[in-house]
């Protein structure tokens, strides 16, 4: 909130007349400025919900809903419609009142594997998004920041290790269940023909925005990946090139290196790499996300993944169906034992 009282201290003294010397008295401070008054306490947020140790109020709903379409905006979906906004609120408002149950629930053990995964992530997100400057712009068109983001994140990673401790690893999965499920389901493990492949990209997207570099920038990344391009066939190491050169932030590291079937990437570079042989090299590439280099390092053949391979990963997707399907029944358990209160009838 602005304060006027030097503007107005300012015209009192052009506008007085000038004061006779003799008339002068001891100077005197003027009073201080009143504190300034947060909305917050002039117009306190009103508590929705309730439970033992905690308390949910309408600006947190305010700001979850806010998330919510911003979110569903920069994914191009429509935001719902005003008749349904009481429904969604209804679910956010559960959602916030479960993360808050689920909290007070969290071990030391849940609290630093939930940080330790969601640090993983993050790093990951960074590195998708190219740069520190790229993730703030990317989490902002959210409508957060990225310190916002970070712990929200974070406290919901905390929340799905309570899940996994108190669901998900309390379902029991036998190695005969793990391996009826793969006998009933053969087309499931067959591996599709895949090609490994290399690529530098040179983006004519911004990578951060998604939204196209203007044309002389597009020209400048053209004249860079012919001069790549001359490099390469002059014998230069690929991978090294990818790391210097590449703007892909999901395979520079690596060398520009994938592993894909078809369907998998933009169908000029499909095209491209599956009609290559092993250790050839294709002229430039021009895709919807900018110019390619594409060397093809390797051809694998259709073929069914042994049972050996996938065992863990059916165990692991059949302890998670059942835990999904008793899920809701343990949230309604959790909320009970927390006093939970819905206290704007509206939500109930």
């Amino acid at each position: 909130m602005k304060t006027f009282a030097p503007l107005l201290l300012l015209a009192a003294a052009l506008a007085a007349p000038a004061a006779d010397p003799k008339d002068a008295k001891p100077a005197v401070a003027p009073p201080l400025p009143k504190p300034v008054v947060s909305a917050d306490t002039l117009f306190p947020p009103t508590v929705l919900a309730r439970g033992r140790g905690f308390e949910v109020n309408s600006k947190q709903l305010d700001e979850a809903f806010l998330n919510f379409r911003t979110a569903a905006a920069s994914r191009g979906q429509q935001p719902p419609p005003e008749d349904k906004r009481v429904e969604v609120e209804r679910k956010l408002l559960d959602r916030l009142v479960v993360v808050e149950v689920l909290k007070r629930k969290s071990t030391e053990a849940d609290k630093a594997k939930g940080k330790a995964s969601a640090d993983k992530m993050l790093g990951d997100f960074l590195k998708q998004a190219g740069s520190p400057e790229g993730f703030r712009r990317q989490v902002e068109a959210m409508g957060m920041t990225p310190e916002s983001f970070t712990a929200q994140f974070t406290e919901r990673a905390i929340v799905e290790e309570v899940v996994n401790r108190e669901v998900r690893e309390k379902v029991p999965i036998t190695p005969q269940q793990a391996q009826k499920y793969y006998d009933e389901n053969p087309q499931r493990f067959e591996q599709p023909e895949t090609v490994r492949a290399a690529h530098i990209l040179l983006a004519t997207r911004d990578l951060a925005t998604n939204t196209e570099l203007p044309p002389d920038k597009q020209k400048a990344q053209r004249a860079l990946i012919d001069a790549v391009l001359k490099r390469v066939r002059a014998g230069e190491d690929f991978g090294k090139l990818a790391k210097e050169f590449s703007q892909d932030p999901g395979s520079k590291e690596r060398g520009g290196e994938y592993v894909f079937p078809r369907g998998q990437m933009a169908m000029e570079f499909e095209t491209a790499a599956f009609g290559m042989r092993p250790g050839q090299i294709s002229d430039v590439v021009t895709t919807k996300f900018g110019f390619h280099i594409i060397k093809m390092l390797e051809r694998n053949p259709a073929k069914k993944v042994e049972f050996d391979k996938v065992k863990e990963r059916i165990r692991e997707n059949l302890q998670q169906e059942e835990a999904d399907k008793q899920l809701p029944e343990y949230l309604e358990k959790v909320k009970k034992e927390a006093g939970v209160e819905i206290l704007d009838a509206k939500y109930k």
